[in-house]
């Protein structure tokens, strides 16, 4: 995600290769002209060079987002063809969620101690050939584990990415431009995803959708090999295998009592015991990170208001942006009978909105702070949440088109707080571990949205999904909005003196630098 780009605060030891690189590329230069047109040529070469990296990782970063939305309009397909219910579409989107949110800080340090570029390859491999088996998935089970494969795929780009940006990108004005850049690529890939969705699985069928990771996959390790070069960070924190199985244990086992409790009963021995083994997960995770020299997880970090604000936040609005994909696509394709392609022109107003307010919102927060965004994000999600629980099957369009723009505006604006909010929050120098733990916390929300809402959904409904779905989706309508009132008030309290204040005293901590 894109919050990923202050990871950037680390290393910078491809810094002097890169130099060197210029240098031996001016001295190869001279016998072809000389003087300032020499420097004019070679300077011309390295900047393209750079700006041919950039593309290549901003190819992982498409992929990735592509996938959190164009996989939602095949939803309703796969259901039909591989006889899915709702917790079985559920577990098409958690599986891979669930493995990013839980990889995602172990990938950034196995790529710091190896070797970025030998990650983002070996990530790109798995990503791709996850994409390939997921179109070829002959049963659900089969499909659910081959998202989980590209889920660890997708847990090394990121991390591994931003630090060859960083790493080639070295003067700040630089690496401003190239993580706008980014995180634009974000914006367009959750923009194309609904149409370009709708169109495959029109075309094709719902296997069609992960055809097309397939190529650009291929594309980005073969540019990879050929351009970019390798580097690794100065310091590099040590292995945590047992902070790792706890964070997988947690995850996993909450996100399947919440998604087959439905079914099997809330108050059954299994479901109690995954809710159980969950929360001695977390309670031993607690008790053993704080014991490490180099934890996973630093939860000295939650001191600061600010930063636990900004992860709660992306908890809950990225939670509502996934149950809003997840209800809106079997609302339209299953209730209303539009295919896939209708279905995602009919959601393009809202990551098309989204796209246009994450800049607007990042000017807001550089001149203002990141207070007033934060309410306009809580405020649009509660707002169009509520409104989307009156959905009837024979809802006017406009209706659709106008409550869907106003949760754009929700989800372009709360980015940039989110970003803020982390990087105020601690010291400078754990920004790396910051912005790592506030991406997992975003697929954290990603996987609980779907796992709740779709899990309210199938307790509630009754009878075919044509005909009960309305009726079942109000209250997964009102926890989105819930969710959209939380941010505002989290957007509140965590812009205050007093919790700026805690976030001092955090960065005065012995041994942290301040950050900015």
């Amino acid at each position: 995600m894109p919050v990923l780009s202050l990871e950037l605060a680390r290393g910078t030891a491809s810094h002097m290769n890169m130099r060197a690189e210029e240098g031996r590329a001016m001295a190869s230069g001279t016998a072809a002209a000389p003087g300032i047109e020499t420097g004019a040529v070679t300077g011309a070469a390295v900047r393209a060079r750079r700006t041919l990296m950039l593309a290549v990782c901003c190819m992982s970063l498409f992929m990735v987002g592509l996938d959190n939305t164009i996989v939602n309009v095949g939803l309703p397909s796969i259901g039909r063809d591989l006889h899915a219910g709702v917790s079985g579409l559920q577990w098409t989107v958690a599986a891979y969620t669930i493995a990013l949110a839980a990889l995602l800080m172990f990938s950034g340090a196995v790529a710091d101690r190896i070797g970025r570029r030998t990650i983002f390859q070996v990530g790109l491999s798995l990503f791709t050939l996850g994409s390939w088996l997921c179109s070829l998935a002959p049963s659900l089970g089969a499909l659910i584990g081959f998202r989980i494969l590209q889920g660890v795929g997708g847990s090394m780009l990121n991390p591994a990415a931003l630090g060859i940006i960083t790493n080639t990108f070295t003067r700040p004005a630089e690496r401003a431009r190239a993580i706008g850049v980014w995180d634009g690529v974000f914006g367009l890939s959750m923009a194309l995803g609904p149409v370009l969705g709708g169109v495959l699985v029109g075309a094709v069928g719902w296997r069609g959708i992960f055809w097309a990771n397939i190529p650009v996959g291929l594309a980005a390790i073969s540019l990879t090999a050929l351009f970019v070069p390798d580097s690794k960070a100065p310091r590099s924190r040590r292995a945590d295998p047992l902070g790792q199985f706890l964070i997988i244990v947690m995850l996993g086992s909450l996100a399947y009592a919440i998604i087959e409790g439905p079914e099997l009963g809330w108050h059954s021995p299994e479901i109690f015991g995954f809710f159980a083994l969950s929360v001695a997960a977390l309670s031993v995770l607690l008790a053993y990170e704080p014991r490490r020299q180099d934890p996973m997880v630093d939860f000295r970090f939650f001191r600061s208001v600010p930063f636990a604000g900004a992860n709660l936040t992306a908890v809950c609005a990225i939670a509502a942006m996934a149950g809003f994909l997840f209800l809106s696509t079997l609302y339209l394709q299953d209730v209303r009978g539009l295919s896939a392609l209708q279905a995602g022109l009919t959601i393009l107003p809202m990551p098309v909105v989204m796209a246009l307010c994450a800049p607007l919102a990042g000017r807001m927060v550089a001149r203002r702070g990141p207070r007033i965004p934060l309410v306009i994000a809580g405020a649009a999600l509660t707002l169009s949440s509520a409104a989307l629980s009156r959905l009837t099957s024979s809802t006017e369009h406009l209706y659709l088109i106008v409550t869907y723009a106003m949760f754009g505006v929700g989800a372009g604006m709360v980015s940039s707080p989110i970003t803020n909010g982390v990087m105020s929050g601690v010291p400078k120098t754990q920004a790396g571990m910051a912005s790592g733990m506030n991406s997992s916390s975003r697929q954290l929300g990603q996987s609980l949205g779907v796992a709740i809402v779709g899990s309210v959904l199938a307790a509630s409904i009754r009878g075919p999904m044509q005909a009960g779905f309305v009726r079942a989706s109000h209250a997964g309508w009102w926890i989105l909005a819930c969710c959209g009132y939380a941010v505002l008030l989290l957007g509140l309290v965590s812009t205050t003196r007093w919790a700026k204040a805690t976030a001092g005293r955090l960065a005065d901590t012995p041994g942290h630098q301040p950050s900015r």
